[in-house]
């Protein structure tokens, strides 16, 4: 079916809250490029909003997949357990920076895992209180819902939100808050909102995802790492967006040299199967009574076979060489064109997790939206996917796979230099 076939569907019986605004439809991909239903190629630098670090159909990946269908599909491991999962978790309780001998449960999304995260921490500590930060993005069920840092559009419309979910400032010196703004905000919120003695966890993204890319320095990671201790609460790290490569180590949190409680992670975690887990120190996790966590669909077979392929090929083909050389090219290129653009500031990365933002200038960085809407307009008709993002939606961010070839890669930058000429 053609694009237009396709739209036309789309508009019937597809519902308006779940419909993308793209009326361009994939029907093939590989690596960094996918092609829609009339034959039009494009770059690909969202990669499924994070999902893809490995590519499209990742030839390690794809093999396992195929190799498992032949095997079990289903039995749900709750009935009837199955390899995979084990050898999953015993290959996560490894690579994941958590204190302590690790354990693991899986699920099926980012959200799933959060919501998990959260009830274990209750679990674990006999409290309730949840404190997140301003510009977090944590998932669109219920308690993630009150857990973002932003209201539309993931809370407008659904009403009433879960109590006992607090929020603290996350340092964006560029636009205002400090380190140690920050800092004064959290201890500030465990005196007037979240009393420590209720407060089981305090969650954070190492680098916002949504939020704008914005790392946050080792140094704040650490003070909340000293917080959680002195007060009893867990500090658990959400690497949804930000592990399985993305920042040039494995997890973001490594650059830091922090070990948290409980680490969240899902997305390129299978290289485009729908996983989830969370890891977290064993006496946490084994914390809620039996059969208190899982699902049906928790751990598929599938999804196991093929996150243990991404891992391997991560193992195997020095993925995360790859991933520091691909953020040095972004990082280079984007000093370039800051220097060059009055409209474009404030360039950062870690590995290649990186962003830049649009304002009016650069003295009054004033958020020009409009600007980041108009930038990926122009690349998606030249024939490139990007993505804005940003508290203020100004920010562009960047998710192409880290294993895209150089000559895609430098296709790709030069429909972006084009575009910013065009918008100069």
């Amino acid at each position: 079916m053609s694009n237009k076939e396709l739209q036309a569907l789309k508009e019937r019986y597809v519902a308006a809250g779940a419909a993308s605004p793209n009326e361009q439809f994939a029907d093939y991909a590989k690596n960094a490029e996918v092609w829609d239903a009339d034959g039009k190629r494009m770059i690909d630098f969202a990669g499924g909003i994070g999902v893809l670090n490995l590519g499209h159909r990742h030839p390690k990946v794809v093999e396992a997949v195929k190799a498992q269908l032949d095997k079990v599909m289903h039995t749900c491991q709750t009935v009837m357990p199955y390899e995979g999962y084990v050898k999953l978790a015993e290959k996560l309780s490894h690579i994941v920076p958590v204190r302590g001998h690790a354990k693991v449960m899986l699920a099926n999304s980012g959200a799933e895992a959060l919501e998990n995260a959260v009830k274990i921490a209750r679990a674990a500590t006999g409290r309730t209180n949840v404190i997140c930060f301003d510009g977090g993005y944590h998932g669109r069920t219920f308690m993630t819902m009150a857990m973002n840092g932003k209201v539309n559009p993931y809370q407008t419309d659904f009403g009433p939100m879960p109590g006992t979910v607090f929020r603290a400032p996350y340092p964006v010196p560029y636009h205002g808050v400090s380190e140690d703004e920050a800092l004064r905000g959290l201890k500030m919120a465990l005196k007037t909102d979240a009393n420590p003695k209720d407060t089981a966890a305090v969650v954070i993204e190492p680098v916002l995802g949504e939020g704008g890319f914005y790392p946050a320095p080792a140094s704040f990671l650490k003070a909340i790492r000293d917080i959680c201790d002195e007060h009893g609460m867990l500090m658990i790290c959400d690497e949804v967006q930000s592990g399985f490569g993305r920042t040039g180590k494995m997890f973001a949190i490594e650059h830091s040299g922090v070990e948290p409680d409980m680490m969240t992670m899902a997305k390129s975690m299978a290289d485009g199967m729908p996983i989830s887990a969370i890891v977290g120190t064993d006496k946490h996790m084994d914390a809620s009574g039996p059969n208190s966590l899982g699902g049906t669909y928790t751990g598929s077979p599938v999804s196991c076979a093929a996150a243990l392929a991404a891992i391997q090929a991560f193992e195997e083909e020095d993925i995360l060489s790859r991933s520091q050389a691909l953020g040095e090219t972004l990082k280079k290129r984007f000093h370039q064109w800051q220097e060059k653009y009055a409209f474009l500031d404030n360039v950062r990365n870690l590995g290649p997790m990186a962003a830049f933002e649009f304002v009016k200038d650069k003295d009054s960085r004033e958020p020009r939206a409009d600007l980041a809407a108009a930038l990926t307009k122009k690349c998606k008709e030249k024939g490139l996917i990007l993505l804005s993002c940003g508290m203020y939606a100004n920010s562009i961010r960047f998710l192409m796979p880290v294993t895209i070839e150089d000559e895609v890669l430098e296709e790709g930058l030069k429909i972006i230099e084009e575009s910013l000429d065009e918008l100069s």
